[in-house]
């Protein structure tokens, strides 16, 4: 389960033709680029949750 969610992000943002477009627009920015700055919190939110199931503290 942990592999997963660490791999989830990943994945994701290597699945180019999924996300490139240069529409929509968010603030004049390509969907393509403000799709993969909001990864990065996803990303963060999974690697804290991976952090938690393992004990973390």
């Amino acid at each position: 389960m942990k592999i997963l969610l660490l791999a989830a992000p990943c994945l994701l943002a290597l699945a180019v033709p999924l996300y490139n477009s240069d529409s929509p627009r968010l603030f004049g920015f390509p969907f393509f680029y403000w799709a993969l700055i909001g990864l990065v919190p996803v990303s963060a939110l999974f690697i804290y949750a991976v952090f938690k199931m393992d004990g973390g503290k």
